[in-house]
């Protein structure tokens, strides 16, 4: 009976333990219980900073010493060794000890754009308030890191639009580097001989500034060179890019952001846009065809998600029936664009066509990915080569909520700190 009656104790002790756990946790505010179910997934190993200082974040494609690099693959997770050495994009942070928090998730090997992963969970973006909208892909869990405060600074890398597509539905800021300038040895191969790029995420353009400083030897003379250069909107022309299909709420949204700023505006013609066009269609195909020929070891393995493997397939068609006219057309668009540049600073450009869509219900899927893939403005860049810079934009708020968009400015090559000057003139006055 003693026995009996020390059990029955227990067991009201648990069961009034489990209700004073419910009430705390009921009287944390509903954004604070959103945050905390985004924070879930945004990484894949998570330590958290020891004291003061700038706090990084690195996407899981990224070598880092003694650490599996996943590239957001149960597969790879499962069958690969740690890192020997670090990638030599992280040496900056390492001479600088730089606390690095933890390696964030992303999309399966990056080659999908809705942000979704199945095996590590799916980062929640808060763009929305609710945490349905896509993350984004594929440096998912940098954006989501950044934007839920986790990290200061967070590094992605950018094939087709994997930095800026993910900052456009966090609504954070992402720079894609020019081709070359950042070295991606030692980061999961795309294409490592044509459109791959490593750059930094942010919430606000000085941390940006940090993070490429980190990226980049000697960055922050630079930007403070630019900075000094132009300190003034009006020193500086845009030229505008207007892209059929686009949302029109979110190109006044842009447009009143730039006049509001008194920047420059030259609008580029329909010719240009038709170009542009062609430019993505034929980046897309190169992104696809080399993530094929770079990644098909994997395409039958057990662990690797249908949808990446349909993915692959896909690559595979491109890289058989188009790459290689591809491939020797972007030349010709890199002139085209050196050509634009001598009349204008930067292109403004919306870095989706429209608001980022909310995930369905039963996940992503090979439909949905073309749809996102086709909503992106952003890999004519990658095609080039040159830097691009997305930016938030807050738009007229619809009832209770404020709609955040995207500004994606394109530059010449090896204009980062140009860029960066930019966004700080933007970002100055929102």
């Amino acid at each position: 009976m003693l026995a009996i009656n020390m059990i029955k104790k227990r067991l009201c002790g648990l069961v009034l333990g489990g209700l004073v756990l419910m009430v705390f946790d009921g009287c944390s505010s509903p954004q604070e219980r959103r945050l905390k179910h985004a924070r879930e997934h945004a990484f894949i190993s998570y330590w958290p900073a020891q004291g003061q200082g700038l706090r990084l974040a690195v996407k899981d494609n990224i070598d880092m010493k003694g650490r599996v690099t996943s590239a957001g693959s149960e597969y790879v997770a499962k069958h690969s060794a740690p890192a020997v050495r670090d990638a030599p994009c992280l040496a900056l942070a390492r001479e600088r000890n730089v606390q690095i928090v933890g390696k964030t998730n992303l999309t399966e090997f990056a080659v999908t754009v809705s942000g979704e992963n199945r095996y590590f969970g799916t980062p929640k973006s808060q763009l929305d308030g609710k945490g349905d909208v896509i993350p984004g892909g594929s440096s998912s869990g940098s954006a989501v890191a950044v934007a839920t405060h986790m990290a200061d600074v967070a590094f992605g890398s950018d094939t087709g639009g994997s930095i800026r597509v993910p900052a456009a539905c966090n609504g954070v800021y992402g720079l894609k580097t020019t081709f070359g300038l950042v070295s991606t040895k030692g980061v999961f191969p795309i294409s490592p001989k044509h459109l791959d790029t490593v750059g930094p995420m942010a919430r606000n353009i000085g941390d940006l500034a940090q993070g490429m400083d980190l990226l980049q030897r000697g960055f922050a003379e630079k930007y403070r060179e630019a900075v000094a250069d132009k300190p003034r909107a009006r020193q500086i022309t845009i030229g505008r890019l207007y892209l059929s299909g686009t949302d029109s709420a979110i190109d006044k949204a842009i447009d009143a952001e730039l006049i509001a700023r008194h920047f420059k505006i030259v609008r580029l013609s329909e010719g240009f846009e038709k170009k542009w066009r062609a430019a993505e269609k034929d980046g897309k195909v190169v992104a696809l065809g080399d993530a094929w020929y770079n990644d098909q070891k994997y395409a039958n393995q057990k662990g690797v998600s249908l949808l990446t493997k349909l993915v692959l397939a896909k690559g595979e068609l491109d890289y058989n029936f188009g790459y290689a006219g591809a491939v020797k057309r972007k030349a010709a668009w890199q002139r085209e664009l050196r050509a634009v540049f001598k009349r204008v600073d930067f292109i403004a450009v919306p870095t989706l066509q429209g608001l980022p869509p909310k995930m369905p219900f039963w996940g992503s899927d090979v439909v949905f990915e073309l749809r996102v893939f086709e909503m992106q403005n952003t890999v004519a860049v990658n095609y080039a080569g040159n830097p691009a810079l997305a930016i938030p934009i807050a738009m007229p708020p619809q009832g209770k909520t404020t709609p955040v968009t995207s500004l994606q400015l394109v530059g010449p090559r090896l204009s980062e700190a140009a860029l960066l000057n930019a966004g700080r003139l933007i970002e100055h006055e929102n």
